[in-house]
């Protein structure tokens, strides 16, 4: 691939610039990724259905293996619901699941090999989880955690924050609201748009050094 000689700085970082796919502007970047922190501090807007579904329309596009898509979401928006979600949530993040304005429970379907084969008809992939069964949790559990990662960009491209969970109780989730088995609970997600008081900032990342080797 051919690359221009032109650089372009974002904070500390340096990227050239693809001649086939322009890098994106500073600020996007920013909303995205270098400004961008968990958050659990939300305004009283509301998050409509219309932003729902732009959310999943984009979320979905990020690749899985197999084009498996197993990923399912529930999002809560009703006090009612809320109560019976925070009933499994541990008290720490009890508070700021009932202040948001949309919770979102993240599933992964361990059927979801069932709908391979109108999703990847390249290959007749139903039949080799179904003839390799112990491949099935494993390949939803990894494409729905990347799934959940496209959703988290997603939402901050739409202008909204996020802040995940990992504290609570997945099997009574399940009972609560996955009565059948078919979906099983592995994140929770708090969604809304930031509160402009809040001084809630990123946690410290690894250097490059600490994380990364070129070989």
């Amino acid at each position: 691939m051919r690359f221009a000689r032109k650089m372009t700085s974002i904070s500390s970082i340096s990227i050239t610039e693809s001649i086939a796919m322009p890098a994106l502007t500073e600020n996007t970047l920013k909303q995205l990724f270098t400004e961008a922190h968990t958050e659990h501090h939300f305004s009283d807007a509301i998050v409509s259905d219309d932003v729902i579904h732009q959310l999943y329309e984009l979320a979905k596009l990020g690749p899985t293996g197999f084009n498996a898509q197993p990923a399912r979401y529930l999002f809560i928006r009703s006090q009612a619901q809320k109560e019976r979600l925070v009933a499994h949530v541990s008290s720490a993040n009890r508070e700021k699941t009932l202040a948001a304005p949309v919770n979102l429970i993240v599933a992964y379907d361990t059927q979801f090999h069932h709908e391979l084969t109108e999703q990847f008809p390249a290959y007749d992939a139903r039949s080799f989880f179904e003839k390799s069964p112990a491949w099935i949790e494993p390949t939803a559990k990894l494409n729905a955690a990347l799934q959940a990662g496209y959703l988290i960009i997603a939402a901050r491209a739409l202008g909204l924050s996020v802040g995940p969970m990992s504290g609570f109780n997945p099997d009574q989730i399940d009972a609560t609201f996955f009565a059948d088995g078919q979906y099983k609970a592995f994140l929770l997600l708090n969604i809304g748009y930031l509160d402009q008081t809040s001084t809630q900032k990123r946690g410290p990342r690894l250097s490059f050094e600490k994380a990364v080797n070129i070989s």
